[in-house]
């Protein structure tokens, strides 16, 4: 496959085939997150489903989806 952007199906076809399943480098650690605290949020479900569409998107989870809109609106309010 190339580098362009896969479906969750497609990946799900291309994993499926053992010879695709080998690390092609070293293990990396990801970042420790400096996250602090679970903040509950409502939203009503045209809204819920229309972040969850755009998460999917850019294949990011609802909760990283929303945290990189909270802080851009940060830097839009500061400056």
């Amino acid at each position: 496959m190339t580098s362009e952007k896969r479906t969750r199906e497609d990946e799900s076809q291309f994993y499926a085939n053992p010879e695709n399943q080998t690390p092609l480098g070293p293990a990396r650690r990801r970042k420790r997150s400096n996250l602090t605290e679970m903040v509950p949020v409502r939203f009503p479900p045209e809204t819920l489903e229309e972040v969850r569409r755009l998460a999917a998107a850019d294949d990011r989870s609802v909760s990283s989806w929303i945290r990189r809109a909270v802080e851009h609106e940060l830097e839009q309010q500061t400056g």
